[in-house]
């Protein structure tokens, strides 16, 4: 699903974000990537999504050398990547229903069809009583909810998540992994940025570890799910 081969990339000015890392994570897994702040895993999922282009090495994921992809075919790949952000990046002078509709919207999706997807991804994180609310009603752990289904709406085999509980409590950041982990479930391939040690050990699954921007770990959690 995804493969990192002798990656880097470094910035206008000399900043490296990421130094000739490799990894391979196979379809269906669910991976955390942790590390100190500035270590790279920003920049790394970054790659992934084609927020970013590398500098150096190859990317691959789901089958397609993004390296070499052209700039007209970024969209189609961003349809098959979900991406959940920790600062949620909701429209606010949108509802909470047309949040969630906005890439099927994109993708010239029919009325009907984004109206059952929307409703069941809602339905999915409890917020299907929500739909017509802004989100600046709702809570922190709400907001992230709406995220997550918009990340889920156009049903991805692929999710990113960068520090998707890094604002909620300790309770609502078990329930926010609880849910990824549902997805996992069912086949969806996830990666998850955070710093939260104590709460990824609990998920007992694999944690890739970056330091000042190359891959310093790639360890199995011991732990109970």
């Amino acid at each position: 699903m995804i493969h990192f081969d002798n990656v880097s990339k470094r910035y206008p000015g000399g900043h490296t974000g990421l130094s000739n890392v490799s990894f391979r994570i196979e379809a269906e897994e669910m991976v955390f990537l942790t590390g100190h702040s500035g270590a790279g895993k920003s920049t790394l999922l970054k790659l992934i999504g084609l927020l970013e282009r590398s500098s150096g090495g190859q990317v691959h994921v789901n089958g397609r050398n993004l390296t070499r992809l052209k700039n007209s075919k970024i969209p189609y790949h961003r349809r098959e990547v979900g991406m959940i952000f920790q600062d949620h990046r909701l429209l606010h002078d949108r509802t909470v229903f047309d949040n969630v509709a906005l890439p099927l919207v994109v993708s010239g999706l029919g009325h009907k069809e984004t109206g059952r997807r929307v409703r069941a991804a809602l339905d999915k994180v409890g917020l299907l009583h929500k739909e017509k609310e802004p989100p600046v009603t709702l809570s922190g752990g709400e907001q992230q909810r709406v995220g997550i289904a918009r990340a889920v709406v156009s049903k991805p085999p692929l999710l990113l998540a960068d520090e998707p509980t890094g604002n909620l409590d300790p309770e609502l950041s078990r329930e926010i992994m609880d849910l990824f982990s549902q997805f996992n479930q069912v086949g969806v391939t996830l990666l998850i940025a955070t710093h939260d040690i104590e709460l990824i050990t609990r998920m007992n699954k694999r944690i890739l570890t970056l330091k000042k921007g190359t891959l310093d770990g790639d360890t199995q959690a011991e732990g109970s799910a």
